[in-house]
Protein backbone atom coordinates (compact mmCIF):
# COMPACT_ATOMS: atom_id res chain seq x y z
CA UNK A 1 0.00 0.00 0.00
CA UNK A 2 1.24 3.36 -0.28
CA UNK A 3 1.96 6.28 1.32
CA UNK A 4 -0.58 8.63 -0.18
CA UNK A 5 -3.14 5.67 0.04
CA UNK A 6 -2.30 5.05 3.63
CA UNK A 7 -2.99 9.29 4.43
CA UNK A 8 -5.95 8.57 2.83
CA UNK A 9 -7.16 6.03 5.23
CA UNK A 10 -5.97 7.34 8.17
CA UNK A 11 -8.19 10.88 6.85
CA UNK A 12 -11.12 8.84 6.67
CA UNK A 13 -10.86 7.64 9.99
CA UNK A 14 -9.89 10.46 11.93
CA UNK A 15 -13.16 12.35 10.05
CA UNK A 16 -15.53 9.48 10.98
CA UNK A 17 -14.97 9.54 14.84
CA UNK A 18 -15.76 12.82 15.13
CA UNK A 19 -18.56 12.96 13.04
CA UNK A 20 -20.00 9.92 13.07
CA UNK A 21 -20.71 8.50 16.35
CA UNK A 22 -23.98 7.89 17.59
CA UNK A 23 -25.78 7.32 20.59
CA UNK A 24 -26.22 10.79 22.77
CA UNK A 25 -26.18 13.78 21.07
CA UNK A 26 -22.29 14.78 19.79
CA UNK A 27 -21.51 17.65 18.19
CA UNK A 28 -20.44 17.01 14.49
CA UNK A 29 -17.05 18.09 12.57
CA UNK A 30 -16.81 21.38 11.93
CA UNK A 31 -17.23 22.31 8.17
CA UNK A 32 -13.94 24.47 8.47
CA UNK A 33 -12.23 21.74 10.04
CA UNK A 34 -13.29 19.02 7.41
CA UNK A 35 -12.56 21.28 4.52
CA UNK A 36 -8.77 22.24 5.99
CA UNK A 37 -8.46 18.38 6.48
CA UNK A 38 -9.35 17.63 3.33
CA UNK A 39 -6.81 20.56 1.42
CA UNK A 40 -4.15 18.88 2.66
CA UNK A 41 -4.75 15.34 1.86
CA UNK A 42 -2.82 13.91 -1.10
CA UNK A 43 -4.06 12.66 -4.15
CA UNK A 44 -7.56 13.47 -5.86
CA UNK A 45 -8.95 10.59 -5.16
CA UNK A 46 -10.16 11.01 -1.72
CA UNK A 47 -12.65 8.32 0.28
CA UNK A 48 -12.47 11.04 3.27
CA UNK A 49 -14.69 12.82 0.92
CA UNK A 50 -17.61 10.71 1.12
CA UNK A 51 -17.20 10.51 4.79
CA UNK A 52 -17.66 14.12 4.53
CA UNK A 53 -20.70 14.09 2.73
CA UNK A 54 -21.99 11.28 4.91
CA UNK A 55 -21.51 13.74 8.23
CA UNK A 56 -23.61 16.24 6.37
CA UNK A 57 -26.11 14.27 5.19
CA UNK A 58 -26.86 13.08 7.99
CA UNK A 59 -26.69 15.82 10.11
CA UNK A 60 -28.77 17.37 7.55
CA UNK A 61 -31.25 14.55 8.52
CA UNK A 62 -31.47 14.84 11.80
CA UNK A 63 -31.87 18.84 11.33
CA UNK A 64 -33.90 19.33 8.62
CA UNK A 65 -35.59 16.26 8.31
CA UNK A 66 -34.95 12.81 6.88
CA UNK A 67 -36.40 13.18 3.21
CA UNK A 68 -35.75 16.85 3.02
CA UNK A 69 -31.96 15.83 3.60
CA UNK A 70 -32.85 12.95 1.03
CA UNK A 71 -33.94 15.40 -2.11
CA UNK A 72 -30.80 17.61 -1.03
CA UNK A 73 -28.19 15.73 -1.38
CA UNK A 74 -29.63 13.76 -4.30
CA UNK A 75 -28.29 13.58 -7.30
CA UNK A 76 -29.67 14.17 -11.29
CA UNK A 77 -31.49 10.82 -11.73
CA UNK A 78 -30.70 9.45 -8.61
CA UNK A 79 -32.38 6.02 -8.19
CA UNK A 80 -33.89 4.32 -5.01
CA UNK A 81 -33.90 0.62 -5.09
CA UNK A 82 -36.32 0.25 -2.90
CA UNK A 83 -37.64 -3.47 -1.31
CA UNK A 84 -40.59 -2.82 -3.88
CA UNK A 85 -38.38 -2.50 -7.01
CA UNK A 86 -36.63 0.67 -8.24
CA UNK A 87 -38.03 4.23 -8.60
CA UNK A 88 -37.23 7.76 -9.58
CA UNK A 89 -36.05 9.31 -6.40
CA UNK A 90 -37.18 13.11 -7.08
CA UNK A 91 -40.26 11.48 -8.12
CA UNK A 92 -41.23 9.64 -4.95
CA UNK A 93 -39.21 11.78 -2.62
CA UNK A 94 -41.28 14.99 -3.80
CA UNK A 95 -44.27 12.33 -2.31
CA UNK A 96 -42.98 12.23 1.20
CA UNK A 97 -43.34 13.89 4.07
CA UNK A 98 -40.51 13.74 6.45
CA UNK A 99 -41.11 11.53 9.76
CA UNK A 100 -40.70 13.31 13.74
CA UNK A 101 -37.16 10.93 13.62
CA UNK A 102 -34.90 10.44 11.48
CA UNK A 103 -32.91 7.11 10.76
CA UNK A 104 -29.19 7.09 12.33
CA UNK A 105 -26.02 5.50 10.17
CA UNK A 106 -22.65 5.24 9.81
CA UNK A 107 -20.42 4.65 6.93
CA UNK A 108 -18.20 1.86 6.90
CA UNK A 109 -16.60 0.81 3.88
CA UNK A 110 -15.79 3.04 0.60
CA UNK A 111 -14.64 1.72 -2.73
CA UNK A 112 -13.59 4.89 -4.92
CA UNK A 113 -12.63 5.31 -8.30
CA UNK A 114 -9.36 6.25 -9.06
CA UNK A 115 -10.45 9.80 -11.17
CA UNK A 116 -12.51 10.35 -7.95
CA UNK A 117 -16.09 10.27 -10.01
CA UNK A 118 -17.77 7.80 -8.39
CA UNK A 119 -17.44 6.12 -4.71
CA UNK A 120 -19.85 3.43 -3.79
CA UNK A 121 -20.32 2.95 0.69
CA UNK A 122 -21.62 0.04 2.48
CA UNK A 123 -23.04 1.16 5.56
CA UNK A 124 -25.27 0.28 9.20
CA UNK A 125 -28.56 1.60 10.07
CA UNK A 126 -30.96 2.14 12.52
CA UNK A 127 -34.50 3.19 11.92
CA UNK A 128 -36.16 4.65 14.78
CA UNK A 129 -38.40 1.96 15.74
CA UNK A 130 -34.90 0.11 16.61
CA UNK A 131 -34.75 -2.04 13.14
CA UNK A 132 -31.39 -2.33 12.07
CA UNK A 133 -29.81 -3.36 8.66
CA UNK A 134 -27.33 -2.81 5.78
CA UNK A 135 -27.48 -0.56 2.76
CA UNK A 136 -25.69 0.39 0.12
CA UNK A 137 -24.83 4.48 -1.38
CA UNK A 138 -23.33 5.04 -4.84
CA UNK A 139 -21.92 8.87 -4.97
CA UNK A 140 -21.19 10.85 -7.70
CA UNK A 141 -19.21 13.71 -8.11
CA UNK A 142 -20.94 16.54 -9.57
CA UNK A 143 -19.13 19.60 -11.33
CA UNK A 144 -18.76 21.58 -8.23
CA UNK A 145 -16.73 19.32 -7.02
CA UNK A 146 -19.32 17.99 -4.33
CA UNK A 147 -20.53 14.25 -4.15
CA UNK A 148 -24.29 13.61 -4.05
CA UNK A 149 -25.99 10.00 -3.88
CA UNK A 150 -26.66 8.36 -6.55
CA UNK A 151 -28.24 5.02 -6.00
CA UNK A 152 -29.31 4.07 -2.14
CA UNK A 153 -30.56 0.46 -1.42
CA UNK A 154 -30.94 -1.25 2.15
CA UNK A 155 -32.38 -4.05 3.73
CA UNK A 156 -33.20 -4.99 7.60
CA UNK A 157 -30.75 -7.46 9.43
CA UNK A 158 -32.96 -10.74 9.42
CA UNK A 159 -32.75 -12.59 11.87
CA UNK A 160 -32.69 -8.60 13.79
CA UNK A 161 -29.94 -8.93 16.90
CA UNK A 162 -31.93 -9.98 20.41
CA UNK A 163 -33.63 -6.57 22.20
CA UNK A 164 -31.33 -4.81 24.82
CA UNK A 165 -32.69 -5.90 28.21
CA UNK A 166 -34.73 -3.40 30.60
CA UNK A 167 -31.42 -2.35 31.90
CA UNK A 168 -29.31 -2.00 28.96
CA UNK A 169 -28.35 0.22 26.26
CA UNK A 170 -28.82 -0.17 22.84
CA UNK A 171 -25.61 -1.43 21.15
CA UNK A 172 -25.05 1.85 19.20
CA UNK A 173 -21.16 0.60 18.50
CA UNK A 174 -22.68 -2.28 15.78
CA UNK A 175 -24.42 0.69 13.66
CA UNK A 176 -22.20 3.41 13.64
CA UNK A 177 -19.02 4.22 13.94
CA UNK A 178 -17.25 4.93 16.94
CA UNK A 179 -13.99 2.83 16.86
CA UNK A 180 -10.55 4.59 15.05
CA UNK A 181 -10.24 1.71 12.54
CA UNK A 182 -14.20 1.13 11.62
CA UNK A 183 -13.74 2.94 8.18
CA UNK A 184 -12.28 1.10 5.56
CA UNK A 185 -11.17 3.81 2.19
CA UNK A 186 -10.29 2.26 -0.78
CA UNK A 187 -8.95 3.53 -4.18
CA UNK A 188 -8.97 2.14 -7.43
CA UNK A 189 -5.46 1.54 -9.24
CA UNK A 190 -4.65 4.33 -11.02
CA UNK A 191 -2.71 2.91 -14.18
CA UNK A 192 -1.91 3.87 -17.93
CA UNK A 193 -2.68 0.24 -19.12
CA UNK A 194 -5.24 -1.90 -17.07
CA UNK A 195 -5.39 -5.81 -17.68
CA UNK A 196 -8.65 -7.13 -20.01
CA UNK A 197 -11.76 -7.05 -18.66
CA UNK A 198 -13.20 -10.45 -17.70
CA UNK A 199 -15.88 -11.74 -19.17
CA UNK A 200 -18.23 -11.71 -16.39
CA UNK A 201 -17.84 -8.15 -15.46
CA UNK A 202 -18.07 -7.19 -19.34
CA UNK A 203 -21.14 -8.93 -19.70
CA UNK A 204 -22.69 -7.15 -16.45
CA UNK A 205 -21.50 -3.68 -18.09
CA UNK A 206 -23.76 -4.24 -20.75
CA UNK A 207 -26.32 -5.75 -19.46
CA UNK A 208 -26.94 -4.39 -15.96
CA UNK A 209 -28.41 -1.60 -15.20
CA UNK A 210 -26.14 1.30 -13.94
CA UNK A 211 -22.64 3.56 -13.98
CA UNK A 212 -18.79 3.41 -14.88
CA UNK A 213 -16.25 5.71 -13.84
CA UNK A 214 -14.87 7.90 -16.65
CA UNK A 215 -11.87 5.97 -16.23
CA UNK A 216 -13.18 2.70 -16.16
CA UNK A 217 -11.80 1.72 -12.71
CA UNK A 218 -14.73 1.29 -11.01
CA UNK A 219 -17.97 0.26 -11.92
CA UNK A 220 -21.76 0.18 -9.73
CA UNK A 221 -24.43 -2.21 -11.72
CA UNK A 222 -27.77 -3.04 -10.13
CA UNK A 223 -31.09 -5.30 -11.25
CA UNK A 224 -34.38 -6.69 -10.25
CA UNK A 225 -34.81 -10.10 -11.20
CA UNK A 226 -36.07 -13.05 -9.39
CA UNK A 227 -37.47 -12.06 -6.41
CA UNK A 228 -34.09 -10.20 -5.81
CA UNK A 229 -31.97 -7.24 -5.98
CA UNK A 230 -28.98 -7.34 -7.04
CA UNK A 231 -25.82 -4.72 -7.07
CA UNK A 232 -22.35 -5.26 -7.17
CA UNK A 233 -19.23 -3.26 -7.31
CA UNK A 234 -16.44 -4.14 -10.17
CA UNK A 235 -13.33 -2.69 -9.99
CA UNK A 236 -9.34 -2.53 -10.51
CA UNK A 237 -7.40 -2.94 -7.71
CA UNK A 238 -3.58 -4.75 -6.62
CA UNK A 239 -3.31 -4.96 -10.49
CA UNK A 240 -6.22 -7.11 -11.16
CA UNK A 241 -10.00 -6.79 -11.80
CA UNK A 242 -12.13 -7.46 -8.42
CA UNK A 243 -15.47 -7.47 -7.00
CA UNK A 244 -15.31 -5.15 -4.26
CA UNK A 245 -19.34 -5.45 -3.27
CA UNK A 246 -21.90 -8.33 -4.18
CA UNK A 247 -25.42 -8.38 -2.76
CA UNK A 248 -29.11 -10.32 -3.45
CA UNK A 249 -31.15 -8.34 -1.19
CA UNK A 250 -34.88 -9.68 -1.30
CA UNK A 251 -37.41 -7.31 -2.96
CA UNK A 252 -40.24 -8.67 -0.23
CA UNK A 253 -38.24 -7.16 2.73
CA UNK A 254 -40.10 -4.63 4.85
CA UNK A 255 -39.14 -1.37 3.58
CA UNK A 256 -37.10 0.45 5.80
CA UNK A 257 -36.06 4.71 5.86
CA UNK A 258 -33.39 4.05 3.52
Amino acid sequence: MTPARLGCMALVTALAVSGCASGPRRPSLPQAQVERALATAAGEAQPSHIVAAEIAFARSARENGQWTAFREYAAPGAILHRAGGSVDAAGWLAQQSDPAEAVKWGPRSIWMSCDAALAASESRYRDPDGTVGTFVTLWRRQNDGSYRWLYDAGTPDKPQPPAPGPDELPDENAIVVTAMDAIQGLVADCRDTAPPLPAEMAARRATMKGWTSPDGTLSFRWETTEGKRHLIVDWLYEGQWQTALSHAWPTNAPATTE
